[in-house]
C-alpha cells in the first residue's frame, strides 16, 4: 500500500453498557481479552500488519486509560516519523462549542481537519471492539476492483441471530442493493462488521452535508450508508470469512476467552504471520506448583497456579491458591482465588479477590457470571447484582 493511500479512523468511544462493571471505570475497547490483551489491540495491530502508517482513534467515555495507552504507537510499530497513532477525543474549535460525538458518522465529521492534513484516497472506518484479524490491504484491492464508492465488510452469521444486526442484502455480484438494521424477518444473514472503506472526497461531501441535517443521527447505518443506496452510489459487501467476534456482552467475551483453548481456534494468536501486538507485561514465566493439576487450561505468563485448572483461561497476575477449583472460567489480570475456594462458569474481573472456601458461579447457569467485586472467605455467590454483591 502506498503511504497514506488509505488512513483508518477506529471509533472507541462507546460505553458498552452490556458489559455491565468491567467498563464501569474503563472504555470498553480497552477491557482485557485473551491472557495479556486489550480488545483495541486486534484493530490496531491489524492497521499495522496491512500497511496502514496513520491512524485515528476516536475516544469518548471513560478515555483516560484508552487515550494513554493507545498513545504509546510503538506497540504497533507505528512511531516512527511518518506514521503514528493518534488519539482523537471531543474537542473545542474556535467556531464551535466542545460537544461529544453525536454518532459514529459525527465523530469523523469533527476530524475532517486531521484527515485533511493527510490527503488519503481512502478512508478506512473501523468499529474499536471486536476480536478477528483482517488483512484491510485486500479489503481495499476489492474496493478498487469493483470502482466501488464504499465497500462494507460483512459476516455471514447463522440465520436465526440475524435479527440482531444490520444486514446487507446484495445481488448476485456483491453489490448491496438493500440495508435492514436489526430486521424482524431477514432476507439475508450478511452482517455488517463495522468496517467501511470510503473514497475520502465523496464521503467528506456527504459527511460536510450531514452535519448540516438537524434530522439526521449523524450515523454511518442510520444515515449515511442509506443516503448513499438512495443516491445509487455503488456500495459493495466484502464478506470476511475468517474469525470475528463481537464482545459487546459477558457471555460473548467469555465465549471467545473460551475459544483459544481449541488449539486449532481460528483466531490463532500464535500465528506469526500475523501477529497482535500489545503492552509487555515484562512478567515472570507462569508458575504450576507440584500439587497442580490442569486439564486444558490457557495460562498467560505471571500466572501462579497451586489448585485444579479445567477448562478456563487465566491472564497475566493471577493466582489459584492450594484446594481451589477453577472450572470453566476466565480470569482476567491480577485475578486471585483462595484456597479451597471454588470458581465454576464465571469471569473474574480485573484485581478481584476470592476469598478461601467461596463457592461462585454454578455448573449448571445459563449465563456467565461476572465476579466484579471481592468475594468474602466462606461466601456463597451464584447471581450477579448491580452493586457488585452476589444473591446467597
Amino acid at each position: 500500500m502506498k503511504q497514506n493511500e488509505m488512513l483508518a479512523m477506529i471509533l472507541a468511544g462507546g460505553r458498552g453498557s452490556r458489559l455491565k462493571d468491567l467498563t464501569n471505570k474503563v472504555a470498553k475497547p480497552a477491557v482485557s481479552f485473551g491472557g495479556k490483551y486489550r480488545i483495541i489491540d486486534f484493530p490496531l495491530s491489524n492497521c499495522s500488519n496491512s500497511g496502514i502508517d496513520v491512524i485515528g482513534v476516536l475516544t469518548q467515555y471513560e478515555s483516560v486509560l484508552l487515550n494513554s495507552y493507545v498513545a504509546a504507537g510503538r506497540r504497533w510499530g507505528l512511531d516512527s516519523k511518518d506514521s503514528g497513532v493518534f488519539v482523537l477525543p471531543p474537542r473545542e474549535k474556535a467556531d464551535a462549542n466542545l460537544d461529544v460525538y453525536r454518532g459514529t458518522a459525527d465523530a469523523i465529521s469533527q476530524n475532517i481537519d486531521f484527515i485533511d492534513k493527510y490527503d488519503p484516497e481512502y478512508l478506512l472506518v473501523l468499529s474499536g471492539d471486536h476480536i478477528y484479524k483482517m488483512n484491510y490491504d485486500k479489503m481495499l484491492d476489492f474496493h478498487k476492483e469493483n470502482n466501488a464508492d464504499a465497500t462494507i465488510a460483512v459476516f455471514g452469521v447463522p440465520m436465526k441471530e440475524a435479527s440482531r444486526f444490520g444486514i446487507m442484502n446484495t445481488d448476485e455480484t456483491g453489490r448491496i442493493v438493500e440495508f435492514e438494521e436489526k430486521p424482524e424477518k431477514p432476507k439475508s444473514n450478511l452482517a455488517s462488521m463495522g468496517i467501511y472503506i470510503f473514497n475520502w472526497k465523496q464521503l467528506r461531501k456527504m459527511l460536510i452535508s450531514d452535519m448540516k441535517n438537524e434530522e439526521s443521527h449523524h450515523d454511518f447505518g442510520k444515515d449515511i450508508i442509506p443516503t448513499m443506496l438512495g443516491d445509487g452510489c455503488a456500495l459493495y459487501s466484502y464478506e470476511f470469512k475468517g474469525y470475528w467476534k463481537d464482545v459487546g456482552t459477558i457471555d460473548s467475551l467469555w465465549e471467545a476467552n473460551m475459544d483459544l483453548l481449541d488449539r486449532k481456534n481460528q483466531l490463532n494468536l500464535g500465528d506469526a504471520g500475523w501477529l497482535i501486538y500489545s503492552e509487555n507485561q515484562n512478567a515472570l514465566p507462569q508458575y504450576i506448583g507440584p500439587d497442580a493439576k490442569i486439564d486444558v487450561a490457557y495460562i498467560t505468563q505471571g500466572s501462579d497456579v497451586e489448585g485444579t485448572v479445567k477448562r478456563s483461561v487465566l491472564f497475566t497476575g493471577t493466582e489459584i491458591a492450594k484446594n481451589a477449583v477453577v472450572s470453566d472460567t476466565v480470569l482476567m489480570p491480577n485475578a486471585k482465588v483462595g484456597e479451597g475456594a471454588k470458581v465454576t462458569r464465571a469471569l473474574v474481573a480485573d484485581g478481584v479477590s476470592i476469598g478461601a472456601g467461596a463457592k461462585v458461579g454454578s455448573a449448571n447457569s445459563e449465563s456467565i457470571l461476572l465476579v466484579a467485586h471481592d468475594v468474602k472467605d466462606g461466601e456463597v455467590m451464584t447471581s450477579y447484582t448491580e452493586n457488585g454483591k452476589g444473591d446467597k
